[in-house]
């Protein structure tokens, strides 16, 4: 654009600067100025409209879109206080150098899908999301959105809706076997907000480290961390977190799993149990109880949760991620007395509370009987591709150990020596179109015999899907041996 108001087109003859406007000004007329504006601000932002390019009057304008003198004095008064144009009475408006174009494109940061070339992904932590009860759930927010008073649309409790603390703590001392006082109860987004406001909490009063088990969720690390805490691994074995490095460690808190220990699925011994608690005590410290499956067992009744042995050192904390969807982020946690206060302070500074409408309608669907059916479904169906992923082991990897598998949506399998390394046999797997994730990549500790170790996720996949994929992992195999 030149000084002169007009554009140059390809041709060489000129253009009305304006141009570009008259889309704008043919909208309705109670929508014509804002469209104006809009045109006017886009045009400056994308650089149409060059810094320092000189605007015609408002009056030349004005005649020319054919609309009023007004509309576009408004338009250059608007524009001018947001710093778009610049100018004052008798030297004409220009536009400004403050406006810069936006990065183009939208991402999208969620956790990744498989990528094009993966046929059967066994990776863990995703539950069947086909099977959240999408006509009980829409029943229950109409029933909700009903009946909700208007006062209960402001700010909640930043520990949550009293309904939904209630609901939560007589489900969790019927299944659970907590100790569930609705007062301590916090509402938060899953168990990774619950860690990050413990870690918040134990920072504050002088931990400078938390505990991991090792085998264990690189998450948890990676929690802690955003809070200024350092993590120590610590070995887990057959009955649980080994005593000897715990008291070694120097920590006064630590993170666990201890009905059912991820990923190796074991469960935390009685002795373990106890002598866990007896250290936190020693130590004037806190157990962060992870319950992360707790709900899915499959031999028996499920293990109840260490926090009832000790709730003024447990904290325990759990999510609907698995039995329901982590899409609508919503988990608790159970608080120590002398913690309650301070992170529900916390709670309130970084998020005001969790939004009201989810916690009323979770709080129906629990108080109705709704998570309860949810449950026995889930563990319908996961009991049977849990037996799927069995038997396809056994038909094609004969002699495959199998750990964890009375509880929770993986299990771990000990593949014979004679199929590694594990870097071959996941070369393998990868060729077939097959995702795996092998068991070292949850700790510190590298298998010595040979054996390929793996941690095999179930629940999401059909039980066709599972043989299918432990097929083609075989056919993979069979065929590099031939060759």
């Amino acid at each position: 654009m030149t000084s002169s108001g007009t554009t140059s087109a390809g041709n060489g003859s000129p253009q009305p600067a304006w141009e570009l406007l008259l889309p704008a000004v043919a909208a309705p007329a109670r929508q014509r100025g804002r469209s104006l504006q809009e045109a006017l601000r886009e045009a400056v932002r994308t650089g149409r409209l060059a810094p320092g390019t000189r605007l015609p009057s408002s009056r030349e304008l004005a005649a020319d879109l054919g609309v009023s003198r007004g509309l576009v004095t408004e338009a250059y008064e608007q524009l001018t206080a947001e710093g778009y144009l610049r100018g004052a009475r008798g030297s004409g408006t220009w536009v400004g150098g403050a406006a810069r174009a936006a990065a183009p494109g939208v991402r999208d940061l969620a956790p990744r899908a498989p990528g094009a070339g993966v046929r059967v992904d066994f990776r863990p932590g995703t539950p069947d999301l086909s099977l959240f009860p999408r006509s009980a759930w829409g029943a229950a927010q109409r029933a909700v959105l009903a009946e909700l008073a208007h006062r209960q649309l402001g700010y909640p409790d930043p520990r949550g809706l009293p309904e939904l603390r209630g609901a939560l703590a007589a489900l969790l001392a019927r299944r659970r076997g907590v100790v569930a006082d609705p007062e301590r109860l916090v509402v938060c987004s899953g168990v990774a907000q619950a860690a990050t406001l413990l870690g918040f909490a134990l920072r504050a009063r002088g931990h400078r480290a938390v505990g991991v088990e090792d085998p264990g969720s690189p998450e948890h690390g990676r929690l802690f961390a955003a809070t200024g805490l350092d993590t120590v691994w610590l070995p887990v074995d057959g009955e649980g977190l080994v005593p000897g490095p715990l008291a070694a460690s120097g920590v006064r808190a630590v993170v666990v799993t201890p009905s059912h220990h991820f990923p190796s699925g074991i469960v935390y011994s009685a002795r373990r149990r106890a002598g866990l608690l007896d250290w936190a005590r020693q130590v004037d410290g806190y157990v962060l109880e992870d319950d992360y499956d707790g709900d899915f067992r499959y031999d028996r009744a499920p293990v109840g949760a260490l926090q009832g042995l000790d709730p003024e050192r447990v904290a325990y904390a759990g999510s609907v991620s698995k039995s329901l969807a982590p899409g609508l982020r919503l988990g608790w946690m159970l608080l120590p007395g002398a913690l309650l206060d301070e992170i529900a302070e916390r709670k309130r500074t970084m998020d005001l509370g969790n939004p009201a409408l989810d916690q009323a309608v979770l709080a129906r669907f629990v108080s109705g009987g709704g998570y309860d059916r949810q449950l026995r479904r889930c563990q319908r169906a996961y009991r049977e591709r849990r037996d799927a992923l069995l038997a396809a082991l056994e038909r094609h990897f004969p002699g495959t150990a199998v750990s964890g598998i009375a509880a929770g949506l993986h299990i771990i399998a000990r593949v014979p020596a004679e199929y590694g390394p594990t870097e071959r046999f996941l070369s393998l797997a990868g060729s077939a179109g097959v995702a795996l994730r092998p068991l070292e990549e949850y700790g510190t500790e590298r298998p010595e015999d040979g054996a390929v170790r793996l941690v095999l996720g179930y629940a999401h996949l059909p039980p066709a899907e599972i043989a299918r994929g432990i097929g083609l992992v075989a056919g993979a195999y069979a065929a590099e041996e031939r060759g």
